[in-house]
């Protein structure tokens, strides 16, 4: 049996080490040894990481703010022409909220030098509140560190606390004083908290009251405040808990609560709601205050998880025409509501409704019928806003980032100039000038050049260091993308994933790909992959792969062969392998596959349960090798030792439990 040893911490970092000319051994690496390093961006911004929140200047709708899933805060004061980072300071880059506001002449915060004129032309766009943590509960999504605000239009921050809110999608800033905001908590999603639901500052974040509490399982997922009535504020509750195995989406104690008396006390809205809910969105019509509209996942059967199916088993749209004292379903329309379950009104006709989803869904008789005319660049919508200047002007974020409409949906510009897409896995190869490929959440897997040689024009020098653009990266396949592998013996041959192990051959001259999944025959139980399946290309023999599903899989032939070379290598946990809500929650899987460089046939895997097997005979035997210490952990990551084929390091990830 090989021996083992394992490593525990948060991250490891793997950098190949200049050996010394006279001492070829390998030695530590040091701190003086990442002094050398510097860093550029190699892109790419053809397609945008997942948007999730806008924030749109009324006073001045050249001035936009982006939020990112995992891709900070951007500033375009252009009409999105150009924008640039602004939250990169704080070292938090998963955003769920954001909130826009001017600073009055009247507001405490101005310096008391400033003159009235100065304040007129300085206090546009210049209060802006950020929430962390996505708030759309994938199980890819990344959590935050509480609220920021900046006073200066995004220049510097400030983080006012609420660490342990973790997520935080809507907040809403009351109309009449810019320091006093509402901000909607989900908690956390891995776990019970207490700091969870709707929270309220009335002197710009220094202190904050816990408003509205349910219990430490039910958060906030919108919160609203009425325009002309301002002391009247909505709230949606949301109870949701994600496993490595499952999700569940609602429950009880959800719903939408309403408080009259600036959220001193707030009562449960239940005439003609649903009385069990999972994820809510609300709205406000800005030229009908009145008219709020509540779209609502629900199950009065009991059963609530997220479905991908367009419909909502009791829920869909609820309109309320008398601020919210009763309410009428419209239409159950729903699309995949745990994700999206966002409303939004025409600022000025109440009637022409929006429902971001999948795609944009229309209507113009108040709710009651849908249409999707709308021509969608992109799949997957998160956010919207309606310029109320004009009300032709749509700005929406997917999951291809950030997309403006002068024409009310009929066409679309995409802002393609931020490389803030969401990498699965990189991979580089040696090729002259060398290239760089991998997959992105939603967009597909990419190959770009990591290096650009100048192209000789005018008589100018031909040399290294020319920009990377754009231009520089090609489409090779679609899906959420995951890991790319270079053939290192044919340049124009790569493997690429795409979610629940499909693994595909493709050649770059031709641009045929030949789907290479290992599948069970007829009658036989089905395999098991994991959303994001790991595969390698052998050290020793280009024209072999190894995939992981349940089982390890042996590719000859460059993927025209497959052979099962191991048992199932999990737990095979019975009641947790059948909970599977979509491909995102297989369980039971290998997540890390890797073969040493060393040895053919000494092959490593781990599994997303905690177990940790090898073997040194290329399948034929399997040894148990896990350490008490991994604990039932997702093993992520595995890299055998390029020095001694005894030896190889893991890492465990413990943030699902």
């Amino acid at each position: 049996m090989k021996t083992f040893s394992l490593i525990a911490g948060a991250a490891l970092l793997a950098l190949p080490v200049p050996a010394h000319a006279q001492d070829d051994t390998p030695r530590t690496l040091t701190s003086d040894d990442l002094k050398a390093l510097t860093w550029r961006s190699v892109g790419l911004a053809n397609m945008g990481g997942r948007a999730s929140s806008i924030a749109l200047s009324e006073s001045d709708p050249k001035t936009v703010f982006l939020g990112y899933a995992t891709g900070g805060v951007w500033k375009s004061t252009n009409h999105g022409t150009t924008f640039a980072p602004v939250f990169d300071g704080t070292g938090m880059n998963a955003i769920g909220a954001l909130a826009l506001s001017d600073a009055p002449a009247d507001w405490p915060g101005w310096d008391d030098e400033t003159t009235p004129d100065e304040r007129a032309e300085q206090g546009t766009a210049k209060i802006l509140w950020v929430g962390t943590g996505e708030g759309n509960g994938r199980n890819s999504s990344s959590w935050g560190n509480g609220v920021y605000r900046s006073t200066d239009g995004g220049s510097s921050f400030d983080h006012l606390g609420l660490e342990e809110t973790h997520d935080i999608p809507a907040m809403a800033l009351d109309p009449r004083d810019p320091d006093v905001c509402y901000v909607a908590a989900l908690g956390h999603l891995w776990g019970a908290n207490p700091e969870r639901g709707i929270y309220k500052t009335t002197d710009g974040g220094e202190t904050w009251d816990h408003a509205l509490k349910i219990d430490d399982n039910t958060g906030a997922c919108d919160v609203v405040i009425h325009s002309e009535e301002p002391d009247t504020v909505f709230a949606a509750m949301y109870d949701r808990r994600r496993q490595a195995w499952s999700f569940r989406s609602g429950g009880p104690e959800g719903g939408v609560y309403r408080s009259t008396d600036a959220g001193r006390t707030w009562k449960k809205l239940i005439d003609g709601l649903p009385t069990s809910t999972g994820r809510i969105g609300l709205h406000i019509c800005p030229s009908s205050a009145n008219i709020v509209y509540a779209l609502v996942e629900s199950a009065q059967d009991g059963h609530l998880g997220g479905s991908i199916e367009d419909r909502s088993r009791g829920g869909g749209l609820f309109r309320s025409d008398d601020g919210g004292d009763t309410w009428a379903r419209t239409t159950d329309f729903m699309s995949r509501p745990f994700y999206f379950s966002r409303v939004r009104t025409d600022p000025v006709d109440c009637d022409r409704v929006y429902l971001p989803g999948f795609h944009v869904a229309v209507s113009d008789d108040g709710g009651r019928n849908f249409y999707n005319d709308i021509r969608m660049p992109h799949v997957d919508y998160h956010a919207m806003v309606i310029d109320p200047n004009d009300t032709d002007h749509l700005l929406v974020g997917n999951d291809g980032g950030l997309y403006a409409s002068w024409d009310r949906g009929k066409t679309w510009d995409h802002f393609n100039t931020m490389a803030v897409g969401q990498f699965y896995n990189v991979a580089v190869d040696d090729s002259e000038p060398y290239r760089i490929a991998g997959g992105l959440q939603d967009n597909g897997s990419w190959i770009g050049t990591g290096e650009v040689v100048r192209e000789a024009s005018s008589g100018a020098f031909m040399g290294r260091g020319g920009a990377l653009t754009n231009k520089h990266w090609d489409f090779i396949w679609g899906g959420d993308g995951f890991a790319v592998e270079f053939d290192p013996t044919d340049p124009d041959t790569v493997y690429a994933t795409s979610q629940g192990g499909n693994l595909v051959r493709v050649n770059l001259r031709t641009g045929q790909a030949r789907a290479l999944k290992p599948g069970a025959k007829e009658g036989e139980k089905a395999f098991r992959f994991n959303w994001n399946a790991p595969f390698v290309v052998s050290a020793h023999d280009p024209t072999v792969l190894y995939h992981g599903g349940n089982r390890v899989f042996r590719l000859d032939d460059r993927g025209d062969r497959w052979t099962a070379i191991s048992p199932d290598l999990t737990t095979n946990d019975i009641e947790r392998v059948i909970t599977v809500g979509s491909d995102a929650e297989t369980y039971g899987t290998i997540v890390s596959l890797a073969e040493s460089p060393l040895e053919a046939g000494l092959i490593w895997a781990g599994t997303d349960d905690g177990l940790i097997h090898v073997t040194s005979d290329g399948g034929e035997t399997w040894d148990d090798v896990t350490p008490d210490a991994v604990g039932g952990l997702y093993v992520s990551s595995i890299e055998p030792s390029k020095f001694d084929a005894d030896v190889a390091y893991a890492s465990v990830d413990g943030h699902r439990s």
